[in-house]
């Protein structure tokens, strides 16, 4: 099974407790391999008055990624504040993801990629670029800073192999 995101209903202003509560129910029941991230999306605004806000980018949602399980899908249904899933008809039908366009909009403008450098992306590994002066290209991954969200990937220019930093969020998995 494929891990992918998910957006999730809840109460609105309880966000951040039920990703707390989310958490710790799949710590306990030993489903950290199936909840893998959960996301309360946000963006940090700056008011007139120079001050720093934190604002829902969507006020009742949080993203979830996700092994799409029977068993997953009935611990994230069942955590308090949840209501359900968005892309789900009901009825006992399990919702639709996201697509990747999606995710990558919404994780993007927090800073964050839908890619896990520890786990997703290693040495040697073929990406494409999929933003800025060399999108289209296909590279290959000659190191990672896990700190810095970077990537050293090595391009073929003008049929010279050329190695480039890149922001995670610039690449795919090829």
């Amino acid at each position: 099974m494929q891990k992918e995101w998910y957006v999730v209903n809840t109460y609105s202003g309880h966000e951040n407790k039920v990703k707390e509560k989310l958490e710790m129910r799949a710590s306990s029941m030993g489903m950290e391999d199936y909840i893998l991230r959960v996301v309360v999306p946000e963006q940090t605004e700056i008011s007139e008055d120079g001050k720093e806000k934190v604002k829902k980018m969507f006020p009742g949602y949080i993203l979830v990624e996700m092994v799409m399980t029977d068993e997953a899908w009935f611990v994230v249904r069942n955590t308090p504040g949840v209501t359900g899933f968005i892309g789900s008809s009901g009825k006992g039908a399990k919702p639709f993801p996201l697509t990747t366009e999606e995710v990558d909009r919404v994780l993007g403008s927090m800073g964050m990629s839908r890619l896990d450098l520890n786990n997703d992306l290693k040495e040697g590994e073929s990406v494409k670029v999929v933003d800025g002066p060399f999108s289209g290209m296909y590279g290959k991954i000659k190191s990672v800073d896990v700190a810095n969200a970077m990537l050293e990937v090595a391009l073929d220019l003008f049929g010279q192999e050329t190695v480039v930093e890149l922001k995670l969020s610039q690449i795919n998995k090829a």
